[in-house]
C-alpha cells in the first residue's frame, strides 16, 4: 500500500489546495487507530510525493500519470492526497490501464463534466478519451449545468443524487457495494465539497445541502471493507479557508478509514 502526496504549484482554479497534502497527513500522524480499531502505523507507511507545476499541464499530467501507473503496478492499494480534482484525471487514466474492468465512484457536489480545461472539466475528459461512462457512479452532485446534465445521459453516468440519498443511505450504500462487488478493481476520488459546507468549510467552491461528515466516513468505512478496494484520491481540501483544521481532519480521518 502506497500513499501520495500530489502537490500541485500555480493552481488559478483552486489556490490553497496546494498546501493541503502536507496538512492531511500530519493531521493523520496523531491519528491512534481508525473507527475499525485498526492501529495506523504512520512510520510504517510508504510516502510520495509527486511535485508538479501547472504552468504546463501537459506536463504535470503526464507525470502524474507515470507515477500512478508505476505506483498501482507495485501495490495493490494506491492513495492520493491533493491538490484540486484535476489530479484525478490523469490517475485516472493511469488505473484503467492497468485495471482490466475498473469501476470508479466519485463523491463530488459538482459533476465537473463541463467542456473546459480545469478541475471541472476533469471528469468529462477522462470519459471522451476513453473511460466507459456506465463505469462510473457519482454521487453526492447538487449543482450542475444543462450541458453536463446532457453529457451525463448520454455517457450512461450513474447519477446519484442527494434526494436519494436522503430517503435511504444504507440501501443506496448496499447498491453501490454490489456494483463494486462485480468489477476487479474499484477507485474512489473524493472531493471533499460533496460533505455540507457546514462540516467542511475548507473548500474552495462550497456548496449547501451536502452529505453530513457521518454520512460520507459510513460510506467510505463500508466500500474499505471489500477486497478488490484499488485505491482512492481526496482533493479540494482548501486549508487557506478552513476553521479550526476541520476539513483537514475529516481528510486525515476519511484517509485513515481507507487505509
Amino acid at each position: 500500500m502506497q500513499i501520495i502526496r500530489v502537490r500541485l504549484v500555480n493552481s488559478k482554479d483552486a489556490k490553497g489546495c496546494e498546501e493541503a497534502p502536507v496538512k492531511v497527513l500530519k493531521a493523520l500522524r496523531v491519528i491512534e487507530c481508525n473507527e475499525k480499531s485498526k492501529i495506523i502505523e504512520y512510520n510504517k507507511l510508504n510516502l510520495e510525493e509527486i511535485h508538479v507545476d501547472l504552468k504546463n499541464i501537459n506536463e504535470a499530467n503526464h507525470l502524474i500519470f507515470e507515477n500512478s501507473k508505476e505506483a498501482f503496478e507495485r501495490n495493490f492499494k494506491c492513495f492520493f492526497v491533493g491538490g484540486d480534482h484535476s489530479i484525478s484525471y490523469p490517475i485516472l487514466k493511469a488505473f484503467k490501464k492497468i485495471e482490466l474492468d475498473p469501476l470508479l465512484i466519485v463523491f463530488d457536489a459538482h459533476a465537473d463534466c463541463e467542456d473546459r480545461e480545469d478541475n471541472h472539466g476533469w471528469l468529462r475528459k477522462l470519459i471522451e478519451e476513453g473511460y466507459d461512462g456506465d463505469k462510473i457512479i457519482l454521487i453526492g452532485v447538487r449543482s450542475f449545468s444543462e450541458e453536463e446534465i446532457k453529457f451525463l445521459k448520454e455517457n450512461k453516468i450513474t447519477l446519484i443524487k442527494m434526494d436519494i440519498l436522503q430517503e435511504d443511505l444504507s440501501g443506496v450504500c448496499d447498491l453501490i457495494m454490489e456494483r463494486a462487488r462485480k468489477s476487479t478493481g474499484f477507485y474512489v476520488s473524493i472531493d471533499i465539497d460533496c460533505v455540507d459546507h457546514a462540516f467542511a468549510p475548507g473548500v474552495s467552491s462550497p456548496e449547501p445541502g451536502g452529505l453530513s461528515s457521518r454520512d460520507l466516513i459510513y460510506f467510505i468505512k463500508r466500500l474499505a471493507l471489500l477486497n478488490n478496494f484499488r485505491g482512492g484520491d481526496i482533493v479540494e481540501i482548501n486549508p487557506s479557508l478552513d476553521i479550526h483544521g476541520v476539513t483537514v481532519k475529516l481528510g486525515a480521518k476519511l484517509l485513515g478509514e481507507m487505509i
